[in-house]
C-alpha cells in the first residue's frame, strides 16, 4: 500500500532535523540541457542543518510521474541506502504526485523535499517572533493549497482545519492569518520612525544570496555594535519579552560566510555617507526561482526596502549574463511591488575582479535596459565603492537651512543636535547670535527650524 504524503507532518519532521542538525541528505538535480547546477540546493540543505553526503544529477526531460527517469530513481535509492541519508532534496518544484511516487521508490522513511519545501522548513526553523511564525505558517498554507486542490487524498491536513472541507479550512486559515498579520503592530516600523527622529537616513542592501551584501556592509559600517545596546538592560529585557529581538539588534557582525539564511532577521549597522549618519540594513538574500509570495513571507525585509531612502541592489556579476539579467529583473519587480520607485535604486555589479573587460561589458549590456547605470564594483578589493557611496548620497533626500539663533545655552543644544543629525556646512558664533547652515533629511531639518524658532521666541 502506498504511504500517504503528509505535507504538514513532513515539514515538521524536516524542521526538527534542521533544529537538531541531525540527518544526512542526498541532493538531486535535473536539467533539460547540461550543465546541471547543484551549488544552491546543496547550500539550502546545509542551511537546513543537513549533512550533504552525495548528489545525483540527470540531463533529460522531466518525468511526469517521478520527476527523474526510472533508472535514475533506482540510482537515487541506492545512494540513499549507501549513505544512510534521511532526506532527498530535489532542486526543482515537485507536484504532489511526483513527491508521493518518488518517496515510494526510496528506502522506507526517506523524506523528499523540493526546493520550496526545503526553504519553508528553514524559515520555520528560524522564526522566533510571533510575526515571523505567522508569516511562515501563512507561507506553508499558501504553498500547500494549490497542491491540495490537485489531490484526492489530503492526508494530515485534515488535522489542522476546522469543520467543513479541508480546502475551505485552509482558505479560512489563510484569511485569518492575513488579518492577524495586518492587525499585528510592526516593531520595525516603530523603530524606523525612532531612527528618523534621531536624524538617520535609511539605506537598504538587497539582492540574491552570496552576491556580497554582507561584505559590502562590513566595508561601509562605522559602528558594528549599533542597535539594542543603546537601551538600558531592563528596558531591553522587557522589550525582548514583548516584541522579540530588536529589528536593529546587532549581537554579531554581519556574516560574510557562503551560507544561505544565516538568520531571517535583518542586520542593521551605522555608517556615514557624505557626512550624514546612515543606518544600513543588510536584508535576507533572495533565492533563485522562489515565487514572490514566498520571498515576502520571511520577515520585514521588503518593508525595510520600501521605507528606505535608497536601496542598493547588489548583483553577482560572475553569474552568466542571462542569469544575471533574470535576477536583476526579479529583484526590481519585487521592489516595484513594494512601492520602491526605480529612482531610489542603485545597482552594483559585484565581483568584477573575476571578469575580464569583455565579460564585464557583456554583463553590463545584459542589464542595460533594466538598470541603465549599473556600477561595476569589487567589494572584496574595494573597487568603485566611492561611486556606490556617491550614488547613494545623490538619492538621500536633502534639505538645506540657514538658521540664526540667539547666543545662549538653548541655542547650543540646537547646534549640538544639528551636528548629531545633519551635515553642518557652516557655523559662526557671534557675540549676540549664532549663524548655522545645515543640510540633511527634510524631516530633521524641519525639526531644527522649529527648535530654532522656539529658542528665538518666534
Amino acid at each position: 500500500m502506498s504511504r500517504q504524503h503528509d505535507p504538514e507532518s513532513a515539514t515538521e519532521r524536516t524542521t526538527t532535523n534542521a533544529r537538531t542538525g541531525a540527518g544526512g541528505a542526498v541532493v538531486a538535480g535535473r536539467a533539460d540541457e547540461p550543465p546541471v547546477e547543484t551549488r544552491e540546493i546543496r547550500a539550502l540543505a546545509d542551511a537546513a542543518g543537513y549533512d550533504v553526503r552525495d548528489e545525483v544529477t540527470q540531463v533529460r526531460a522531466e518525468d511526469p510521474g517521478t520527476y527523474f527517469g526510472a533508472g535514475k530513481v533506482d540510482e537515487l535509492a541506492d545512494r540513499v541506502a549507501a549513505t544512510g541519508a534521511s532526506l532527498v532534496a530535489v532542486d526543482g518544484e515537485l507536484t504532489p504526485r511526483q513527491t508521493t511516487d518518488l518517496r515510494e521508490a526510496l528506502p522506507e522513511g526517506t523524506e523528499v523535499f523540493d526546493r520550496y519545501r526545503l526553504v519553508l522548513a528553514i524559515f520555520a526553523d528560524q522564526a522566533t517572533t510571533r510575526r515571523a511564525q505567522l508569516q511562515v505558517e501563512l507561507a506553508r498554507l499558501q504553498y500547500d493549497l494549490p497542491r491540495l486542490r490537485e489531490r484526492s487524498d489530503v492526508g494530515g491536513l485534515n488535522k489542522r482545519v476546522e469543520k467543513g472541507t479541508p480546502i475551505d479550512g485552509v482558505m479560512n486559515r489563510i484569511a485569518d492569518l492575513e488579518r492577524k498579520l495586518a492587525d499585528l503592530p510592526s516593531p520595525a516600523e516603530q523603530h524606523r520612525a525612532e531612527r528618523r527622529e534621531q536624524g538617520f537616513d535609511l539605506v537598504t542592501f538587497a539582492g540574491y544570496t552570496n552576491a556580497g551584501k554582507s561584505t559590502l556592509l562590513h566595508r561601509l559600517a562605522d559602528d558594528l555594535e549599533f542597535g539594542a545596546a543603546h537601551e538600558s538592560a531592563d528596558k531591553t529585557e522587557d522589550r525582548r519579552e514583548r516584541d522579540g529581538p530588536h529589528p536593529d539588534a546587532a549581537t554579531e557582525t554581519a556574516t560574510v560566510a557562503d551560507r544561505l539564511f544565516e538568520t531571517l532577521e535583518t542586520t542593521t549597522r551605522r555608517a556615514t555617507i557624505d557626512g550624514r549618519p546612515v543606518l544600513c540594513t543588510d536584508t535576507v538574500g533572495f533565492v533563485a526561482d522562489l515565487p514572490h509570495w514566498l520571498v515576502e513571507s520571511f520577515s520585514e525585509t521588503l518593508s525595510d526596502a520600501a521605507a528606505a531612502d535608497a536601496v542598493v541592489l547588489v548583483a553577482d556579476a560572475s553569474d552568466p549574463p542571462a542569469e544575471l539579467r533574470e535576477k536583476v529583473r526579479v529583484a526590481l519587480d519585487v521592489f516595484d511591488a513594494q512601492g520602491v520607485d526605480e529612482g531610489r535604486v542603485v545597482t552594483a555589479l559585484n565581483k568584477v575582479d573575476l571578469l575580464d573587460d569583455a565579460a564585464l561589458a557583456e554583463r553590463r549590456e545584459a542589464v542595460a535596459d533594466l538598470a541603465p547605470e549599473p556600477i561595476p564594483v569589487s567589494v572584496r578589493e574595494g573597487t568603485n565603492l566611492d561611486r556606490v557611496l556617491a550614488a547613494v548620497a545623490d538619492r538621500l533626500p536633502t534639505e538645506r537651512a540657514e538658521l540664526t539663533l540667539p547666543n545662549c545655552d538653548d541655542a547650543m543644544g540646537v547646534v549640538s543636535r544639528a551636528y548629531d543629525r545633519t551635515t553642518v556646512e557652516f557655523v559662526e558664533y557671534g557675540p549676540e547670535t549664532v549663524e548655522l547652515v545645515v543640510r540633511g533629511h527634510p524631516s530633521v531639518v524641519q525639526r531644527l527650524r522649529a527648535d530654532a524658532g522656539k529658542v528665538s521666541g518666534q
